[in-house]
Order: structure tokens, then sequence, then C-alpha cells
């Protein structure tokens, strides 16, 4: 006899939540023990629910999907979770997955895409959108020969995503002038005299 699958879903959209809840529910071997609007309502059943794979949406009120996935990972290591969420930027995609989720997956997959994505990580494979499998594919094909340090392009990959020179000294633990002096060095080596320019000839080699 095959072990049921068990599935709590952690969604604030109520109409999502009751739609992937009914096409779950109606897949042989799948049961969906749970459905919480929020993390902050499920963390204190979670353990109790024992699932083998938790929907997660990123966009929730109180703790975000992204903050919550380091907490559920500690209480649950062996679960794998799924983000299914409508962000697909590079940045929340490569955060989800380093915090240890299995799949990433948008909103606008199909019902059957669903479906695989929880058969899959339960088997141990990881499930991906395929806009979102783009995004980590072309991470993989940025050019080898970029003439810029792995910290230049780390800064103009934050300029690149609307961050200002503070914001980024910030969350590098760096100075303000140290980042100012960085995107310095990469107008010299990318020949440009702007932002718009460095950021459109770095995507152009794909140096970023």
């Amino acid at each position: 006899m095959t072990k049921n699958l068990r599935i709590v879903l952690i969604e604030d959209d109520d109409v999502l939540r009751m739609g992937y809840e009914s096409l779950l529910s109606d897949v042989n071997d799948f049961v969906v023990v749970n459905s919480y609007g929020s993390y902050d309502l499920a963390k204190k059943y979670l353990e109790s629910d024992e699932p083998d794979v938790i929907l997660l949406d990123i966009q929730m009120p109180g703790t975000n999907g992204l903050q919550a996935l380091p907490f559920i990972k500690k209480t649950l290591p062996n679960t794998n979770i799924i983000i299914l969420t409508v962000f697909d930027s590079p940045e929340m995609v490569f955060e989800a997955l380093t915090l240890g989720a299995s799949g990433y997956l948008t909103k606008n997959s199909s019902a059957s895409k669903i479906i695989d994505a929880v058969k899959e990580v339960n088997t141990g494979g990881g499930a991906m959108s395929t806009n979102v499998a783009r995004i980590v594919m072309h991470s993989f094909q940025k050019n080898l020969n970029s003439p810029l340090t792995k910290r230049e392009t780390e800064i103009l990959e934050r300029i690149a995503n609307g961050q200002t020179k503070s914001q980024i000294a910030n969350e590098l633990f760096i100075d303000p002038e140290t980042v100012r002096s960085h995107v310095k060095n990469i107008y010299i080596k990318l020949d440009v005299n702007s932002k718009s320019e460095a950021i459109k000839t770095a995507r152009e080699k794909r140096f970023i």
C-alpha cells in the first residue's frame, strides 16, 4: 500500500488556497493535511502536521515566505518546500533556493505542473517553472571573460536592480566611498560614462 503524501499549503489568498487544496486533494496518494493563510498562523501546527511537502507563498501578512523558510527547515529538515509565488526576480529565486527551497513555481503554472512538482520534490528532484529555470540557467551562463571582479559584478547587479549606493554599502557592510570607488572602476573597465550605459554594456556582454 502506498503511503499518502502529506501536503500543507501556506497561502494568504483564500480563493487560490482553496483552488490548490481542491486540485491536490483530487490526486491519488495526496492528502492535504492543512492549509493556512500565513506562516504566523501555521507555525505552531507544522510539526504535528508532519508534512512531506509544503507549498509556500512569499508575500503574506506578517512573516513572509522567504523569512519563514529557515525556520521551517530548522523545524522540519526533511520536509520539501516549494515556493509558489507571483514573483520571479533572480534575487528572490536565488534567495529561496539558498535558504533551502526544493522548488520554485510561479502562480501561472498549470495544474499539472504543480502536481508534477509535488511528486518531483518528494523523490529528491528540484521543480521550477520554465521562466525560473531560465533565470537559473542564465546565471550559470555568465561570460567568464568578464573584466569585472566578483565584487564589482555584485555591485553592478545591485545597481541594475535599482539599489542606491548607500543601500549597497549597508547590505554589503562596506563604506559608501568604497562603493563609489568600485563604480568608478566599473565605468573605466567597461569604457562607459553612466549607470545606464554600464548596465546596458554589462548585460549585452553577459557580465551580469
